[in-house]
C-alpha cells in the first residue's frame, strides 16, 4: 500500500521533502498558508551537505544555470566612501568548486517545478488540528477537509503552526537574539555600486549590504540590533529599516527608498527543541531548528534534512527512522547554531573597536600566505562528512 504524507509548508524545507518522498513512492499533499508562491530576494549558499543534497536530488544542473557566481565585495564607510575591496577571486579560493550561490526564490522555483506535476499542492491552506494513533495521523485542514496519513511533516518555518499544535507554544522553543534582518530584491539597480560587486557597510551593531548583479539579480540585506524586536516588527520593514539606516550614504538611500512592507523582515531567533518528532509528526527546517541567517546555512540544512529523512524512511520503520534521522542530523544542526551565535559579532560588531578589528582581519585574509589556510579552513567546515 502506498504511504501518504502531508507536508505543511511550501518553502525550501517543504518542497524538498515533497520531492524526496514522492521520488520514493509516497503520496504527497503539500499545504501552504500563502495564497500563491512567494519569492524573496536574498541569496543562499549551498555548500557541504546542502550541495551534496541537491546533487543527489538531481537538481544540480538546473541550479548551476542559476548560480549567481562570486563577486567583489566593497567595504564602505557610513557615507558610502570605499574602505577597501575584497576581490571575487578570494571568495572563490575560500569556498572551492562545490558551492552554489542562488536566490532563495530561484531555489524554491526549481523545487516547485520539480514537484508540481507529481504532488498535490494546496495554497491558502493550513493545518488546524492533529490527532494520531499507532496506525496513522489525522490532519484537519483550514479548507474544511481532513486527511488520514502515515506521516505529517511540519516544514512551515520559524512560526510553525504544526509545532504550535503538536509540541506547544512558540515561546517554549524560540531563543531570541535581539536582532532583526531585512532582505528584498531591487527593482532599480544601485547606481553607486559597480557591476558584479556588492557594497557593504559594517558598523557597531548593524550591517547593510547592496549587491549589483544586473536586472532581476540585485538585492539588499540589512541586519541590526534592537532592544525591542517585537515593537520593530509591528512598525514594518519600510519604517524600521528606513530609520535604523537613515544616516547611511552612497547607494543606501536609493535602496531604502525601494523597501516596502512586503520585504522579508523578521527577528533573528533560533529554535531549540529536545526532540523534532512526536509519534507520526516530525518537524523539519526552521520549524525544528532555525539556525538563522547569521549561520548562512539554513537552506543547506533544510535540503539536507529532507534528503536524509527520505534515506532514513527507506531504511527503517517509521519510529526507528525518525529516531536515527534526528540522531544523525542533530550534531550538524548544533554546530551551525553555535556558529550563528558567534556570527552575531561578524554581522553586528558590538563596538567600533570590534569593527576595526574585523577590518584588519579581512585585510589580512587577502595576504597570499593566508589564502590557502582560509580555503582549507572553509573546506573542513563544509566538508559533507557522513551524518551518523
Amino acid at each position: 500500500m502506498t504511504k501518504k504524507v502531508v507536508v505543511a509548508g511550501a518553502g525550501i524545507a517543504g518542497l524538498s521533502t515533497a520531492l524526496r518522498l514522492s521520488g520514493a513512492g509516497w503520496q504527497v499533499l503539500v499545504v501552504e498558508r500563502a495564497p500563491a508562491r512567494r519569492s524573496s530576494g536574498y541569496m543562499v549558499n549551498l555548500l557541504g551537505h546542502g550541495y551534496a543534497a541537491v546533487e543527489r536530488m538531481g537538481l544540480l544542473p538546473v541550479l548551476t544555470a542559476k548560480d549567481l557566481g562570486l563577486f567583489s565585495s566593497i567595504l564602505v564607510r557610513a557615507d558610502g566612501s570605499e574602505k577597501f575591496t575584497v576581490p571575487a577571486a578570494l571568495a572563490e579560493a575560500a569556498v572551492g568548486a562545490r558551492a552554489l550561490t542562488v536566490f532563495r526564490g530561484d531555489l524554491e522555483s526549481v523545487l516547485y517545478e520539480a514537484v508540481c506535476d507529481r504532488v498535490e499542492i494546496r495554497f491558502s491552506t493550513t493545518v488546524v488540528g492533529v490527532s494520531q494513533d499507532p496506525e496513522g495521523v489525522d490532519v484537519a485542514l483550514s479548507d474544511g477537509t481532513a486527511e488520514r496519513a502515515d506521516l505529517l511533516v511540519g516544514a512551515d518555518g520559524l512560526h510553525s503552526g504544526v509545532r504550535e499544535i503538536v509540541f506547544g507554544p512558540e515561546a517554549d522553543f524560540r531563543v531570541d537574539m535581539d536582532h532583526l534582518v531585512g532582505a528584498f530584491p531591487l527593482s532599480q539597480l544601485p547606481r553607486e555600486v559597480p557591476d558584479s560587486a556588492s557594497a557593504t557597510f559594517i558598523g557597531p551593531r548593524r550591517t547593510a549590504a547592496v549587491v549589483n548583479l544586473g536586472p532581476g539579480r540585485s538585492s539588499a540585506f540589512f541586519a541590526y540590533h534592537h532592544a525591542d524586536v517585537a515593537a520593530e516588527l509591528k512598525r514594518g520593514a519600510a519604517k524600521s529599516l528606513g530609520e535604523a539606516f537613515a544616516d547611511l550614504g552612497g547607494a543606501f538611500p536609493d535602496v531604502l527608498a525601494q523597501v516596502s512592507d512586503a520585504a522579508y523582515f523578521d527577528s533573528v531567533s533560533q529554535i531549540a527543541m529536545d526532540s523534532w518528532s512526536r509519534g507520526r509528526v516530525v518537524l523539519l527546517g526552521d520549524a525544528a531548528w532555525c539556525v538563522t541567517l547569521f549561520a548562512g546555512y539554513g537552506a543547506a540544512l533544510a535540503l539536507t534534512g529532507a534528503d536524509h529523512l527520505g534515506l532514513a524512511l527507506a531504511e527503517d520503520d517509521l519510529p526507528t527512522a525518525l529516531t536515527r534521522w534526528e540522531a544523525r542530523l542533530r550534531p550538524e544542526v548544533s554546530k551551525r547554531q553555535a556558529l550563528a551565535r558567534k556570527g552575531i559579532s561578524q554581522f553586528a560588531p558590538p563596538t567600533r573597536a570590534h569593527v576595526f578589528a574585523r577590518d584588519l582581519m579581512i585585510r589580512a585574509i587577502q595576504l597570499p600566505g593566508l589564502r590557502g589556510l582560509i580555503r582549507r579552513s572553509v573546506e573542513r567546515a563544509n566538508q559533507p562528512k557522513p551524518l551518523s
